[in-house]
């Protein structure tokens, strides 16, 4: 968007059997800094309805709520989109936690040097549990991921992330929002990689806001987790078939990092056990940078 108008921000909240997180996320969101928006929680076809503890923060908040049918957090957050009335929308997961100057930071950020599309990192909150903490590590650190995923701009172009991810209304209207087909065996998996990809190719501009970051919870167990990951990688390949140019060498890394590991082992078992020596030294310097 060219012309600059006075932001008015409606943040959507897509939400699915969580009402727990959902009191953890308005707690941390009344007690913000800056309160001056619209939200609007879309309950996706949930057994567990959120709805009484949104009632609860009604007096200091302005929220909306909204019950659907089951279509996926993409598709209920499209339905955020036609239902806000502000003129810029982030959109926030479920299971994050908000710290207090996070809109007040992506409010000073905006004003200052307007973006279409901006994402903020995420990082582990000191009350979360020591996996809650692992997981967060494994998926933001660069000794794990190449410091890919939501913290940096490594590849040419920043694609924001749906747990912490912003567009003005235009980029809404010019896209038609979040995809309606899935990339992968679940609903919530890859769309919002392939709106990024959409919003670029629009010709529209995005920004990483390093300082607007929120405490995400992710999965709480390591079959959840790994269940996610996969997905992800499933997703990953469904996208480049759908933009073959969005495909980067460095996300073959993975792939050749397995392949590593498993001849390294290979050649330790059978031939010499210096070949373990690069897999302990990788291991102590996560364990290193973790603590």
């Amino acid at each position: 968007m060219s012309n600059y108008r006075p932001l008015s921000i409606s943040i959507i909240v897509p939400v699915y059997n969580r009402p727990d997180e959902v009191e953890e996320l308005l707690e941390s969101l009344s007690k913000g800094t800056n309160t001056n928006f619209e939200m609007l929680f879309v309950e996706d076809g949930s057994t567990q309805r959120c709805d009484e503890v949104i009632e609860r923060y009604k007096d200091k908040l302005s929220i909306s709520y909204y019950f659907k049918e089951n279509t996926g957090p993409g598709q209920s957050r499209n339905f955020g989109c036609e239902k806000a009335k502000g003129n810029y929308f982030i959109f926030l997961d479920s299971d994050c936690v908000i710290p207090p100057n996070y809109f007040e930071t992506v409010y000073q950020s905006l004003t200052e040097n307007y973006i279409d599309c901006f994402g903020g990192p995420d990082a582990a909150h000191d009350d979360f549990s020591p996996l809650q903490k692992a997981i967060n590590y494994a998926m933001t650190s660069f000794f794990t991921t190449g410091g890919i995923r939501g913290g940096g701009e490594k590849l040419n172009k920043f694609h924001p992330r749906s747990f912490n991810m912003g567009f003005s209304k235009e980029v809404f209207e010019k896209t038609g929002g979040f995809p309606p087909f899935q990339f992968a065996k679940v609903k919530a998996a890859g769309e919002d990689m392939d709106l990024s990809i959409q919003i670029i190719k629009l010709g529209f501009q995005t920004r990483l806001i390093k300082d607007a970051f929120v405490y995400h919870k992710r999965r709480t167990n390591i079959r959840q987790f790994l269940k996610q990951v996969f997905n992800f990688g499933y997703a990953r390949i469904t996208i480049s078939q759908r933009h073959p140019e969005s495909l980067k060498i460095v996300h073959f890394a993975p792939l050749v990092f397995t392949f590593g590991v498993v001849f390294l082992i290979f050649m330790g078992i059978f031939w010499s056990k210096m070949a373990f020596l690069p897999i302990i030294l990788h291991l102590l310097i996560i364990f290193i940078d973790s603590t």
